[in-house]
């Protein structure tokens, strides 16, 4: 697998659900389509035509897998859909959403964005109890719980299940009738209402509402269960209050520059993270250099706060697969090389700032200095737009463990050394936040202080029922 890909951090999905349309399986494909970068290995859609619920889910990319001939088989005026990217060794058909039942409360879909860390003790329980399971995902055991749940309709099981459940989801449910979005009280990941004529949507970013010409109304609220069904949206909060944990990678890395995510622009807080983090390292250069995609708005920043000229020096190849690289060794050794290439008559004899988002395990910014320097570049300059990524992530997102991140590991001038960089400086907490705009009581910072807002024992997280 690319150094490229195993030196990032990964969501694990994106979500995207509409209510009330003639063409929904296809807005639902074209909403997945706006949300392929949130995970690229698996895709699924089931949609209702108020009777029955009909399922396509498969390996693959949402425009290579979801072909016409799978749209039409997904009948009706709702739909929900899922977009995926696997931890290692769960990466399989049984494992890709939305999952879907039959039980006491009727038909049942659902998809979901986020972590379940007390899944396996849940699991267990349910196993025990008769309970049989076709994938390892947390998610399935929401279904297993609901279908059990002692309630008088499906909302009331939904919410009686999610009650008691700590951690981090914003999930889509589908029944005949009806479309359940749900977001737990902590707000670790995004979800967004949008408005399509007299159709309702939701996603997991406000990209995807553009791509259908849908309106943006507003994100969904933290603790917020929404219910649409025939007559009109329904807004609950059947939870319990607690702090606000927003995750701020969202705005660094994970979402699309062009969504709206937490109420706050992505491409803005990009921009100000660049200018703030030219205020805090200053460089004395002659071109400042994305690293691309997530590096450019953060680059144009820096470069407008600190008057150096802006250029996009290394072009990106948008067309490696995941899997381009797994048969031959020998390919292999190109490592970043297959993603990324210098242009070097605007490189050459300059000194190089290169703004990049994170640095995770250090190989591919290391190569990337390398890159540079090949293409004849006097000096390199490494900039990074977050603080020194210091911690895994628990909260839905498929991370590293600590010993693998080498700013644990390694000081800031051992990391710089590391990469062979000239200088290297990372933006503050305090600066980051600031861009953003997130009050530092607000957000989920701790893959960066590790300061998790739920309690973790031995490396995970524990249960908290405040």
């Amino acid at each position: 697998m690319s150094d490229f890909i195993l030196d990032k951090f990964h969501e694990e999905c994106g979500v995207f659900g509409v209510f009330g349309h003639n063409e929904a399986s296809t807005l639902t494909q074209l909403g997945l389509f706006a949300l392929q970068h949130r995970g690229q290995e698996a895709c699924g859609i089931v949609s209702s035509d108020t009777e029955n619920l009909h399922q396509f889910r498969s390996m693959g990319l949402v425009a290579d897998v979801l072909t016409e001939d799978a749209l039409k088989k997904l009948k009706g005026a709702s739909a929900i859909g899922h977009t995926r990217y696997s931890t290692a060794g769960k990466n399989t058909i049984r494992e890709v959403q939305p999952f879907s039942v039959t039980c006491q409360h009727g038909q049942i879909a659902v998809c979901h964005n986020g972590n379940l860390p007390f899944a396996l003790q849940k699991r267990s329980e349910l196993e025990k109890a008769g309970a049989i399971f076709s994938s390892t995902s947390d998610t399935e055991t929401i279904l297993h719980s609901i279908a059990r749940c002692q309630a008088g309709n499906t909302v009331e099981a939904i919410a009686k299940v999610l009650k008691e459940t700590e951690g981090a989801f914003s999930l889509l449910f589908l029944t005949p009738n009806s479309l359940i979005a749900v977001r737990d009280p902590r707000g670790f990941r995004p979800l967004n209402l949008g408005k399509l004529k007299d159709a309702w949507c939701v996603a997991s970013e406000t990209c995807a509402f553009d791509l259908i010409d849908a309106e943006y109304v507003r994100q969904v609220k933290r603790g917020e269960m929404l219910v649409i069904d025939e007559n009109g949206l329904h807004s609950f909060f059947p939870f319990a209050e607690k702090p606000s944990s927003v995750c701020a990678f969202e705005h660094v890395y994970f979402s699309r520059p062009d969504s709206i995510i937490f109420g706050k622009s992505v491409n803005q807080s990009r921009h100000q993270m660049g200018k703030q983090l030219a205020m805090e390292h200053p460089a004395e250069a002659d071109l400042v250099v994305p690293v691309p995609d997530s590096g450019v708005a953060a680059a144009i920043g820096y470069a407008r706060q600190s008057g150096i000229n802006y250029r996009q020096a290394i072009i990106r190849n948008h067309y490696i697969g995941r899997t381009f690289i797994e048969p031959s060794q020998s390919i292999r050794s190109f490592g970043v090389r297959l993603k990324l290439n210098p242009i070097r008559d605007l490189i050459q004899d300059r000194r190089v700032v290169l703004v990049d988002d994170s640095i995770v395990r250090g190989t591919t910014s290391k190569k990337i200095v390398q890159m540079v320097r090949e293409a004849g570049a006097k000096e390199v300059h490494m900039r990074i737009s977050c603080p020194p990524t210091v911690s895994p992530c628990y909260y839905g997102v498929d991370t590293p463990r600590k010993a693998d991140l080498i700013a644990a590991q390694m000081s800031v001038e051992e990391v710089c050394r590391y990469i062979e960089a000239d200088s290297l400086g990372y933006l503050s907490m305090e600066g980051m936040l600031k861009a953003i705009g997130f009050e530092p009581d607000s957000s989920c910072v701790a893959c960066w202080n590790g300061k998790y807002p739920t309690p973790v024992t031995n490396g995970q997280p524990t249960i908290d029922n405040s």
